[in-house]
């Protein structure tokens, strides 16, 4: 039997989720949650084989939260379901630890393989993350320059373009507002940009920000 839990901050999510894996008899949903918080005391009690870990949780950068998760119970595999285009987090979630990654749009005996898959020691993307998986290890060149930013640059940018100040960004992050300044530098030095307000629009250009983030 596979023990899976949900990590989604949307309950209609989470129970769509539990009513297409439950009719599979090899599967069983041992628990859920709404937050990074809940997530880390979820495995804790329920150990799952399988954690479906949405990577746009409030309050938390999702990557955080992934490699928080994977340094406690790296014998949990993870599959992040999302809402973003592949080629935004995909790799990044992959580096992180993911042992998946997955739209929220794909059918749902996509989603079953992919938990299976995981759950017999295999890794689950899609031919177009693997492409962009191969360009990142192999150390060439992104195909859009946001690709080359640190993690947390990211993670700065969009919060930017979602309209945040550097005072609430430092307050989200842990970080002080002279810092997220120094992140908001880098990133306009690396994206070639000049503006916030630049920032923003490359960000909606390139469709990194939805309503998920």
């Amino acid at each position: 039997m596979i023990k899976v839990a949900l990590v989604d901050d949307h309950r209609i999510v989470r129970e769509g989720l539990k009513k297409i894996l439950t009719l599979e008899d090899d599967i069983h949903i041992v628990g859920e949650a709404g937050s990074a918080e809940e997530a880390i005391d979820l495995i804790a009690t329920s150990r799952p084989d399988i954690l479906l870990l949405d990577i746009s949780l409030p309050g938390r950068s999702g990557l955080d939260v992934l490699r928080d998760l994977k340094n406690l119970y790296p014998e949990t595999g993870i599959l992040v379901l999302t809402m973003h285009p592949e080629e935004v987090l995909a790799v990044r979630s992959l580096k992180a630890g993911a042992s998946g990654y997955l739209n929220k749009d794909s059918a749902s005996d996509e989603l079953v393989s992919a938990v299976r898959r995981i759950h017999g020691g295999g890794r689950y993307i899609t031919p177009s993350v693997a492409d962009h998986l191969f360009s990142a290890f192999q150390g060439e060149k992104g195909e859009h320059p946001h690709e080359t930013l640190s993690d947390r640059e990211y993670q700065v940018m969009l919060l930017i373009a979602r309209g945040k100040k550097n005072q609430e960004i430092g307050t989200l992050l842990t970080i002080s507002a002279r810092t997220v300044g120094t992140y908001r530098t880098r990133i306009l030095q690396k994206l070639d940009l000049h503006s916030t307000a630049d920032i923003v629009r490359y960000a909606v250009d390139h469709q990194l920000v939805d309503d998920g983030f």
